[in-house]
């Protein structure tokens, strides 16, 4: 039986207001552009307005000659004309990884590519001076839609290559050895009237991460040690790449990853620009510092999602799934980011969802075009693939003239059948579906809905009602090792940790999960607080210092709590195992004759005790402690878990649309989620709230756009909408709990499940409130003008088609037959 999940212990638990929000939101915080070291010099970056072109000359005298410039540099100049950024996940051996260049050398390859740096006293100065280096560039035709890129012929982004295909990857469930052959359960469908296949195909669109803070960093190469301060959510791994890219001894680095203003895996990358304060530091023997503007960082920071999904999906005509195919297109850009790659096989084995699905066969082309790089972005994989099935388990309940709800049911795992081992050969050690499901219904009436819609379609209410759902489950809590070995990940899944108790009984606890803004030194406070029996304004997090906290492999991909709390749990035991040794001794009596509660050791049956921070001040006076041990309590752990953890839940949304204008109103959202245990329920609720708008806006409002010459052309706020408070209504939230077994804390991670879920929910409900009008298919984000678009091909009008966009085509609204706008039917 599982319920919600309730308090254990005196912390864990409990609605704590986060304590680093003080200095947050006071002012008091330090961000990477608030450091600036005595003689600093600043640089601004001189940036391709071309999407793809040869480098014919760059003047860079009048530049040379502006008040304040210290000089101008070229990869030449710098000597890093053979300088690549890495790529840390190869998919396939033979995938095609062409050099990213710190600055272009002889041609660009997208719009905003790094030619020249600038660097002057000031920031300003640098800029303005930027503006003066003079390039003549010989324009080459860009190369933008994904799908022609990849077909033989097609004009190459990268000549020397052969091919604008990096890698296929395929995964098929008969050849694993884990399901059935998806070829079969396609042909038997195709000859078997009591059968259906249905094909669909869904874009990604383009995004953008939009983090609070723009990317900034500082390098000072004072000493012997250069010191990185970087906005970055992965100080360790830049720690080390910085060394594979650039040759600098790792012991003589040091990172630091101050207050971070929002990542979203949009700061999980290794940058050109910190790789040029890198080496102008070194070669100026100054402190050097680059922050971006905000247009910028849209136009160069790297982007998200931009995949191309055909899905085919077979079922009996009872409702029961027998198979599933997949074949992506995901545009890479112009080059390959740090886990880029990984990002589509990532949501290879999430497209299954909760279904018993028998057969599957995943086929991804990644694929390079003449735009910025796509990288992680919140859910890395996870939503793509969420959206997919989701969408087309819709798909199938309208063919089939069933609820979608209950289609989704007819094919869940059951409660009962946990653990089960998925099509793709996971194992989902927890979970209960109908739980989430039946609570998400009663808090959203599902029933009255359903019968509110009727009535308005009854009455051709000019405002239609449709209900989207979107039920998930997610592989968070990047890990294990072992599994991301087999993928060929560059990198393991492993967290450290390490607990030290000060002699006045204060703890300090140091991470290597890196926080940018999700609570870590909270909820970690109050694990620790409930592991020692010490009040929680007792206990110090330190984070984001490779000096401080050595080892680490930071924050992505959901992993903070149930990996790097995991470690410090493993390390809190320590501690206690040490401290029970010398209690033991104190008290003369017997470890096993001990007992631990509440930060107190008890001689069984009698009152004599010892508090913990009592030893830990007899461990600091080493005056009386047993023979053969060290006189400390302090402890390292490193975890390296054996399983992914499966957050799942049910998010329904209720969509009106205004047929006569297209117009589209969120009116209400409604989510369960199941995450395991609950530390902080503040922080889980304000994760899921963050998670949801990001997913939402997807669905209603974001998208990066690009003009026929690879021109991005909403590169700021006034173009690019991130919705605010005011364009989301309140969402109504619960969690509910099947432990995970995978971990101690029985915790499953939070940080992405709003993203995941939301834009299918979105989506499914805007073409249920317009389905029996003729709409079966609409490109996000769903605008009003593209929601009045749709609505008029059904009713036959003609409207004139959009500007040209890079989309693929059969990907957008332009492709839809009004005499067949289901799409293809089997």
């Amino acid at each position: 039986m599982t319920t919600t999940a309730e308090p254990t212990t005196a912390e864990i638990g409990k609605a704590r207001v986060r304590k680093e929000d003080e200095r947050l939101i006071t002012g008091r915080s330090r961000y990477t552009d608030s450091i600036t070291p005595p003689g600093t010099l600043h640089i601004a970056v001189v940036r391709s307005t071309l999407a793809r072109a040869t480098i014919t000359s760059i003047d860079k005298s009048e530049a040379e000659k502006a008040p304040g410039v210290f000089g101008v540099f070229t990869a030449a100049d710098l000597g890093a004309e053979e300088v690549g950024l890495p790529c840390a996940w190869p998919i396939t051996p033979d995938q095609k990884a062409p050099q990213r260049p710190v600055l272009a050398v002889g041609r660009v390859n997208f719009s905003g590519e790094g030619v020249a740096v600038v660097v002057a006293r000031s920031a300003a100065a640098a800029r303005d001076a930027a503006e003066l280096v003079e390039v003549d560039y010989e324009p080459l035709d860009p190369v933008l839609d994904m799908e022609a890129a990849a077909q033989d012929g097609a004009d190459l982004v990268h000549p020397d290559l052969g091919s604008n295909v990096s890698a296929t990857w395929i995964f098929d469930s008969a050849a694993a050895g884990t399901g059935g052959d998806i070829g079969e359960a396609i042909k038997t469908a195709e000859a078997d009237d009591d059968q259906i296949v249905v094909k669909r195909r869904f874009r990604q669109q383009r995004l953008i991460p939009a983090f609070m803070e723009p990317r900034s960093c500082v390098v000072d190469p004072t000493g012997e040690q250069l010191t990185i301060w970087a906005a970055t959510q992965v100080p360790h791994i830049l720690r080390t790449m910085t060394t594979v890219t650039l040759g600098v001894p790792e012991s003589k680095l040091r990172v630091i990853a101050p207050d971070v203003g929002g990542g979203f895996g949009g700061k999980i990358g290794v940058l050109p620009e910190e790789m040029l304060c890198v080496l102008l530091a070194q070669k100026l023997r100054k402190p050097v510092k680059w922050t971006e503007t905000r247009s910028e960082c849209m136009l160069t920071a790297h982007h998200a999602r931009d995949q191309i999904q055909d899905l085919t999906i077979t079922a009996k005509r009872d409702g029961t799934i027998t198979g599933l195919d997949v074949h992506l297109y995901a545009d890479m850009g112009a080059y390959l980011g740090l886990v880029g790659p990984g990002v589509p096989i990532l949501g290879a084995f999430m497209f299954n969802a909760i279904y018993k699905i028998p057969a599957l066969k995943f086929t991804c082309s990644n694929v390079f075009t003449n735009k910025t790089l796509t990288d992680a972005y919140r859910g890395a994989g996870r939503p793509e693939a969420t959206f997919g099935i989701e969408r087309i388990m819709d798909e199938l309940a309208v063919e089939l003239g069933r609820d979608p709800m209950e289609l989704r049911e007819q094919n869940w795992i059951a409660h009962e059948e946990f653990p089960f081992t998925t099509v793709v050969g996971l194992t989902y050690d927890t979970g209960n579906y109908e739980q989430a499901t039946q609570r998400a219904m009663e808090l959203f009436d599902y029933a009255g809905l359903r019968r509110e819609q009727e009535e308005r379609r009854k009455n051709n209410d000019p405002v239609q009602l449709g209900i989207g759902i979107s039920t998930f489950t997610e592989m968070c809590g990047l890990a294990p090792s072992r599994v991301l070995g087999s993928l060929d990940y560059g990198a393991g899944g492993w967290e450290a940790a390490s607990i030290r108790m000060l002699a006045t009984g204060k703890v300090e606890v140091t991470t290597g999960a890196s926080a940018h803004g999700q609570g870590h030194e909270t909820a970690f406070s109050q694990i620790v607080a409930d592991k020692l029996g010490v009040p929680f304004e007792d206990v110090e997090i330190l984070h984001g210092d490779t000096q401080v906290a050595p080892k680490g492999l930071d924050t992505y991909g959901s992993r903070s709590l149930v990996v790097g709390g995991i470690a410090i749990v493993n390390a809190a035991e320590k501690v206690v195992e040490k401290a029970r040794k010398i209690a033991a001794h104190l008290l003369e009596a017997s470890e096993d004759d001990l007992e631990f509660a509440n930060g107190q050791f008890t001689v069984k049956g009698t009152d004599k005790g010892k508090a913990i921070q009592e030893i830990a001040f007899a461990a600091f006076m080493a005056h009386d402690y047993p023979e053969g041990m060290e006189p400390s309590l302090d402890s390292d752990a490193v975890f390296d878990p054996e399983n992914f953890s499966f957050p799942h839940g049910t998010h329904l949304a209720a969509m009106e649309v205004d047929t006569d204008t297209g117009r589209v109103t969120l009116r209400n959202y409604v989510c369960v989620d199941d995450i395991g245990n609950v530390i902080n329920p503040l922080i889980v609720e304000g994760q899921v709230h963050g998670g949801l708008a990001q997913g939402i806006a997807q669905a209603l409002f974001e998208e990066a756009n690009y003009d026929d010459q690879g021109t991005l052309v909403n590169a700021t706020f006034v173009d690019y909408t991130v919705p605010s408070a005011a364009d989301l209504p309140s969402f109504t939230t619960e969690t509910v709990s099947t432990p995970s077994t995978t971990n101690p804390l029985g915790v499953k991670g939070v940080g992405e499940a709003g993203t995941i879920a939301s834009t299918p929910a979105i989506v499914n409900g805007v073409l249920d409130a317009i389905r029996h009008l003729g709409v079966s298919e609409i490109e996000m984000p769903t605008t009003s003008q593209r929601v009045w678009r749709a609505l008029q091909v059904a009713k036959g009008h003609s409207v004139q088609q959009t500007p040209s966009t890079t989309h693929s085509p059969g990907a957008g609204l332009g492709s839809i037959d009004p005499n067949n706008p289901k799409g293809e039917v089997q």
